[in-house]
C-alpha cells in the first residue's frame, strides 16, 4: 500500500525517531534467545509475532505522543541467503519472513496512524563483506 506515495512525510519538516536496536534489545534486555542475533526466526514462533510488534509499537507510541513520524526497520536485517542457510531457511522461507515482516510494519503504521517509514534489510552476506586486497588481483 502506497499511503504516502505522492508526500513522502520524512520530506517535510518534521524530526522522526527511529527504533532502538531490536537485536540487542530482545536479547540483552527482554532475555529472547536469537540463534545468530537473527530477529526474523521469531516470524516461526508461536509469540514471536507478538513480541516484535509490541517492539515496534512501543516507539510508534513515542511517536504518536510527540507528534514526530517513526522510520521503522523490518526484522530481517539477517534475513539473507548465507544467514538463512546457517538458521535453515531456504529461499522460500526467507521470502516469506521477509513479506511476514513488512506487513506487520504496515499494521503498525495503520493502527497509529503516525507518519511510519518503514525500512527492511536483508543484512549483508558474507560474501558481500569480504574485502579483497586490490594489490593481490
Amino acid at each position: 500500500m502506497s499511503l504516502y506515495r505522492h508526500a513522502l512525510p520524512q520530506l517535510a519538516d518534521r524530526p522522526f525517531i527511529t527504533d532502538g536496536g531490536l537485536e540487542t534489545t530482545l536479547v540483552y534486555h527482554e532475555g529472547i534467545d536469537l540463534p545468530h542475533f537473527a530477529a526474523f526466526v521469531l516470524f516461526d514462533r508461536p509469540e514471536g509475532a507478538t513480541i516484535l510488534a509490541q517492539y515496534f509499537a512501543r516507539y510508534a507510541e513515542i511517536g504518536c505522543a510527540n507528534s514526530v513520524g517513526v522510520v521503522l526497520e523490518s526484522a530481517t536485517w539477517r534475513a539473507n541467503p548465507d544467514w538463512g542457510h546457517k538458521l535453515g531457511y531456504n529461499a522460500a522461507a526467507l521470502a516469506d519472513v521477509q513479506r511476514k515482516s513488512i506487513e506487520q510494519l504496515l499494521a503498525i503504521r495503520e493502527r497509529y496512524a503516525t507518519p511510519a517509514r518503514r525500512s527492511s534489510s536483508a543484512g549483508i552476506s558474507a560474501r558481500a563483506a569480504m574485502v579483497t586486497d586490490p594489490t593481490h588481483g
